[in-house]
């Protein structure tokens, strides 16, 4: 339960605009991102069981092997898309009326 909290925590502070140091001071604002996600992947990754390690390397082996490309999810894809239209679109609004 623990690796995948702090997986989740990772991939929530990448994600979110708040940071420790913010990214708009030079070097320094990025450097959070640089050291605090790798520690934190890593972390969780040494929490996994090492069977549940192996088994989801054996996995992606054989997803390999078999020539598969990686998985997609078109959904996911679209979704992304039509929030960054949906921000176009809303940042085309808010400048037209200013």
């Amino acid at each position: 339960m623990l690796p995948k909290l702090l997986g989740l925590l990772a991939v929530a502070y990448v994600l979110s605009p708040i940071d420790l140091i913010p990214d708009f001071i030079p070097i320094i604002g990025y450097v959070d991102d640089l050291i605090l996600v790798p520690i934190l992947v890593w972390t969780a990754k040494r929490m996994l069981p090492v069977d549940v390690l192996a088994d989801s390397r054996r996995r992606a082996e054989a997803w390999t092997l078999a020539g598969r490309n990686g998985p997609r999810i078109r959904w996911g894809i679209a979704l992304i898309l039509a929030v960054w239209i949906a921000a176009g679109f809303g940042l085309w609004w808010w400048l037209r009326s200013v």
